[in-house]
């Protein structure tokens, strides 16, 4: 799915002792990657964190919501906040669940700065594995879909940037049919976020400068791999992949003519919140072009172009 990118925050300003990563673009935010940590078996693994709990270890993550304190994924109050009382009883009012997401705790009512918010959430916590996974939905002119998973790259106002071969099932779908999807689950978060949006080809100068700050390794497997095209056996790609090692042994590795990047623009993100209860929380921002869907009683005014409604679960 993609290489180590470095480990700056989402706000672009580094962690203790990581290095600052280079932007991609005026207010374009790279991606982290955490670095890895020991396991106690002693094998490394990326973005984990132990903590003890007694004789055993355990993974664990928690949400801030802004004044009302930190809430932990499976609903126990965070220090200074109340247990709210049970549900079903008949004492008083029903309370709102603790893990509950209202529009009072969005972090910003633009859909991307949002975004940034979760994600900077779900790349500090330690059970997640990948915060920067998402599923890429594409479709054919005539309409067949597919999915796969792939790694988001960087985003920004003007969208999110993911890296492939344009000769790949997803480019030749996205060259035909320029509208996508995304999804990015964080399951240890309980959080899903949908972005649905038209597809444009990255330039040639974007996509040249992020192949050549990948891993030397990365870079030989995307000139190796002719992306989804038919090979005998394994064997011939391991071949393949040794003799490029031997060919660009003392010089750089030259970005094949048809990989590069592409940039999401989104029209619609959605913010999906799971409850125990399964009455989740979906806000869905808009963004109000021509022709589409004017607000309605129930829509609230976002940032810019933005409104924002919520959805029945």
């Amino acid at each position: 799915m993609g290489g180590h990118l470095g480990s700056a925050g989402v706000s672009g300003v580094p962690g203790p002792a990581r290095p600052r990563a280079r932007a991609q673009g005026s207010d374009t935010v790279p991606v982290p990657v955490p670095p890895p940590r020991r396991s106690r078996s002693g094998t490394w693994r990326p973005g984990t964190q132990w903590l003890r709990s007694g004789p055993g270890w355990r993974r664990r993550c928690g949400v801030t919501r802004g004044h009302l304190g930190s809430v932990g994924v499976s609903g126990v109050p965070g220090p200074g906040r109340p247990r709210a009382r049970a549900w079903g009883s008949d004492a008083g009012p029903v309370p709102v669940p603790p893990q509950a997401f209202e529009e009072r705790h969005l972090a910003s009512r633009d859909p991307v700065a949002q975004f940034g918010a979760w994600l900077a959430e779900a790349l500090r916590c330690p059970a997640v594995g990948e915060a920067n996974a998402m599923c890429l939905a594409t479709c054919s002119r005539d309409g067949k879909p597919s999915a796969r998973m792939v790694l988001l790259k960087g985003f920004g106002p003007d969208g999110f940037r993911f890296f492939t071969n344009r000769q790949s099932r997803k480019g030749r779908e996205l060259d035909s049919n320029p509208f996508a999807s995304l999804v990015f689950y964080w399951e240890p978060l309980n959080r899903q976020v949908r972005i649905e949006g038209s597809v444009r080809r990255l330039s040639e100068e974007e996509s040249e400068q992020y192949f050549h700050s990948r891993p030397r390794s990365s870079q030989i497997g995307a000139v190796a791999s002719r992306q989804s095209s038919v090979i005998p056996d394994r064997e011939y790609l391991m071949q393949r992949n040794a003799e490029l090692e031997e060919k660009y042994r003392d010089v750089p590795v030259p970005k094949p003519e048809d990989w590069g990047g592409y940039i999401l623009q989104p029209d619609v993100v959605e913010f999906w919140q799971g409850q125990t209860s399964r009455l989740h929380d979906r806000i869905v921002f808009r963004r109000l072009r021509d022709g589409a869907e004017p607000p309605g009683p129930m829509t609230r005014r976002g940032e810019g172009e933005w409104v924002f409604e919520r959805l029945a679960p």
